[in-house]
Formats: C-alpha cells, sequence, structure tokens
C-alpha cells in the first residue's frame, strides 16, 4: 500500500531513518501529533527528527483524524485550507499546541482558535532570507535596467544608457520585523540608508541597521523619502489598505514600491493609477489581492512592474526549511522548554 492511497501513516512503521536518530531524552509520556499534510509531501521524512514515542497521524482527509483526534496534543497545518484546519482542531479538545507553516496566519486563524487558550506558532524566519534577497534583486532590476538591456539584446540594438547605484539610496521598511531585519543586513551590505517603521518603533533604538525609526503614524514621512518602500506586512484589520492613494501620492517620482508581505495592505486600484500616470518609478509584487493573479489583469501589461508568482520564497527546501522549525519547536514542546515564534492570536501575527 502507498502512502498517498493510504491517505494517513505512521512514520514509526513506514520510515527507517528514525532507528538512526539518537534522541538526547526520552518522553514522559507519548505525545499525540496530528500533520494536516498531502501524504507524500516531501518534506514529512523530516519528521524522522521527533522522538519515536510519538503517536504520528498525518493525512488531508477528515476521517484520519476521528480516532486520534480527542486525544491529540499538537495540530500543525502543512499548508492544507483553513476550513479542514478548523474542523480537525474543533475534534481536538485536549490540545495543547498548533502550529502553521506558513508565516501568513491568515489562513490559519478562526474564532475559536482565537479564543481558545492553545498557542499558535508559525513559520516565522523560515523565508526571511529569500524573500530580502528577492528585495535586493528587485531593487537592482530597476536600478541597473536589466529589462532595458535584455530587450536591447533581444532586439540586437546597441544603445548607451544610464544606471544608477544603490549606495547611499534609502530603503523605507514597511512593518520591520524578521523580513524587514533580513532586507536591512543586505540593505546595508549595498551602503544603502535603513529606514524601519513597525508598531513600537522604540524597539530599534539601539537597531544598528536601522538609520532612522518610524511609528505607524509617520508612514507617510518615512515614504516621502524612500527610493526603495519594501512592504512586509502581515495581513490585519489595521494593515489592510494601509498604502492607498494619499500614500503612494507622498512618494517620489523615482520610488520603486516592493511587496513581500501581503497583497491587500496595498490598495492595488491606487497602485495601477500610479503606475499608468508615472507618478512612481515602478512596483516589485510578489504578492497580490487575488492569487493567481486574473488573465488580463493591468499589472501584466504595465512596463514598470517586476510581478512573481508569489514565488520568491521558493528557493530548493523551502518547504523543508519550515518543517524544520517546527521540528525544532516539538522538541522543546517535548521537554517543557517555551515555544518560539508564538502568535499574538488577537492581533492577527
Amino acid at each position: 500500500m502507498s502512502l498517498t492511497d493510504a491517505g494517513c501513516f505512521n512514520l514509526r512503521v513506514f520510515s527507517t531513518a528514525s532507528a538512526r536518530v539518537n534522541y538526547p531524552f526520552a518522553l514522559m509520556k507519548p505525545i499525540t501529533l496530528l500533520v494536516l499534510s498531502k501524504p507524500n509531501a516531501s518534506f514529512l521524512h523530516l519528521l524522522d527528527q521527533i522522538p519515536p514515542q510519538t503517536n504520528l497521524i498525518v493525512g488531508n482527509e477528515i476521517e484520519v483524524f476521528k480516532e486520534r483526534a480527542p486525544m491529540a496534543d499538537v495540530l500543525v497545518n502543512c499548508f492544507q485550507p483553513l476550513s479542514f484546519f478548523r474542523e480537525v482542531f474543533l475534534m481536538a479538545p485536549k490540545l495543547q499546541w498548533a502550529h502553521s507553516l506558513s508565516v501568513g496566519v491568515e489562513n490559519s486563524l478562526f474564532p475559536e482558535l482565537v479564543a481558545s487558550p492553545v498557542p499558535l506558532t508559525n513559520a516565522r524566519g523560515a523565508y526571511s532570507r529569500a524573500l530580502a534577497e528577492f528585495v535586493v534583486g528587485a531593487s537592482l532590476f530597476f536600478n541597473k535596467q536589466f529589462d532595458h538591456m535584455r530587450r536591447q539584446q533581444s532586439e540586437g540594438r546597441w544603445v548607451d544608457m544610464d544606471v544608477d547605484e544603490l549606495h547611499g539610496k534609502t530603503m523605507g521598511i514597511v512593518s520591520y520585523g524578521s523580513i524587514g531585519q533580513h532586507c536591512a543586513v543586505l540593505a546595508k551590505a549595498f551602503g544603502m540608508k535603513v529606514h524601519a517603521l513597525r508598531r513600537r518603533p522604540e524597539l530599534s533604538a539601539s537597531d544598528p541597521l536601522v538609520d532612522v525609526s518610524y511609528g505607524i503614524p509617520q508612514l507617510k514621512e518615512m515614504l516621502a523619502v524612500a527610493d526603495f518602500a519594501v512592504v512586509c506586512s502581515p495581513i490585519t484589520p489595521e494593515t489592510r489598505g494601509l498604502i492607498g492613494r494619499s500614500e503612494l501620492a507622498v512618494m517620489k517620482p523615482s520610488s520603486v514600491l516592493i511587496n513581500v508581505g501581503r497583497g491587500p495592505v496595498i490598495v492595488e486600484s491606487a497602485l495601477i493609477e500610479a503606475l499608468r500616470e508615472k507618478r512612481i518609478r515602478g512596483a516589485a509584487l510578489d504578492v497580490f489581492d487575488k492569487e493567481p493573479l486574473p488573465e488580463g489583469h493591468p499589472f501584466y501589461s504595465l512596463d514598470n512592474v517586476l510581478l512573481s508568482p508569489h514565488s520568491a520564497d521558493h528557493t530548493p527546501g523551502w518547504t523543508g526549511r519550515s518543517m524544520q522549525l517546527f521540528i525544532d519547536n516539538f522538541l522543546r514542546f517535548a521537554q517543557g522548554e517555551p515555544l518560539q515564534n508564538l502568535v499574538d492570536k488577537k492581533a492577527g501575527y
């Protein structure tokens, strides 16, 4: 019987790698772990690292979990729909911890989980480096005019052009968290100035990467000086539509807007208008209001937009990095240590 056909499996039966793992501790009692995942997902082999006494149930069909969910201690959602996550959660009254392999938790939060004492953790930090590289790559794309170079090459033309440096430019980071911090590290390597906006700007007071720190009410002030405005915001009631027509209006005509947070943080209609009228230089977008981006969407035809199909962090092993972060946290849980990457369920990130 294949794992796919089974719909669920216990890795202690099907896997042999676990016998080669040396566990530094033994569980006081078995932990029941529910993993919402496609049974053939490539990252599941990493679960060989968890203690062999763990009762492990993996699947993507509700029937798989009906017997064991009432005894479950831990529930991890591996990119499965919110409705499925909620249904299994409601079957697990003894649950002590829930985890999402995604960073954004808009597809992990529902009223019953928010109201419960069950902590939720996420994959914060797992994709930050890759997204920061995309941000710098997009910045270079515009300043070095790679699209114009490539166009001339394909047309067999040789026309001199001016390009620009990142050195001395200002990167303004909206929501200075893990992704923003990785962006700041790379920006500093290029000699850029870093301006950071966050709910608690005082937390950046001693940050050597940050030249100027802003609070949320100072968003327009930061956007007005940014050569590259990088949006790293999660989607919450406070961030939805955070950057609209009036915010785009204060940006310099030479500025580039880069979004690696969530699409609805930016008002798409206002951004399309600003790009069409060349009121800002351009935009590099990894996220959108609706994904996949619908056929015929204006972004496809704008020559001052760089589009990524929400794949800027899909580097080799990206799902494995997220699973490894969960496993590290699971080992902490098993030893009674505090969990990392706790989500503020009420704030939404």
